[in-house]
């Protein structure tokens, strides 16, 4: 059984900066791509970025120059580091590992652009 924890999510005021985290854990025989998505009331869950198990990365265009996707594949863990953060980026952000080439996501974390 594959489990993935999430950390990092939190309220914080715009312009600020958050990290999340996302490590792997269990049976793993090899990880593929790693993501971070993002659920805000009301909207459909969008894709923020995404790393390839070479280092490729793409980001949505919202995100873009504020946000930084990275992994250490030695952890298993996947990270997001968050700049500049503003109100619209207030959601809940999941992530997504592809482990022995199934999807498994974690369990959100909440973070909060706020003054």
């Amino acid at each position: 059984q594959v489990q993935l924890v999430e950390s990092g999510g939190g309220l914080v005021q715009p312009g600020g900066s958050l990290r999340l985290s996302c490590a792997a854990s269990g049976i793993i025989f090899s990880i593929g791509a790693m993501g971070w998505y993002r659920q805000a009331p009301g909207k459909e869950r969008e894709l923020v970025a995404r790393i390839t198990r070479g280092g490729i990365t793409n980001y949505a265009d919202s995100v873009k120059g504020r946000f930084t996707i990275s992994r250490d594949n030695a952890k298993n863990t996947v990270y997001l580091q968050m700049n500049s953060l503003k109100p619209e980026d207030r959601a809940v952000y999941y992530c997504n590992i592809i482990v022995d080439s199934r999807s498994y996501w974690g369990q959100g974390t909440q973070v909060t652009v706020s003054s």
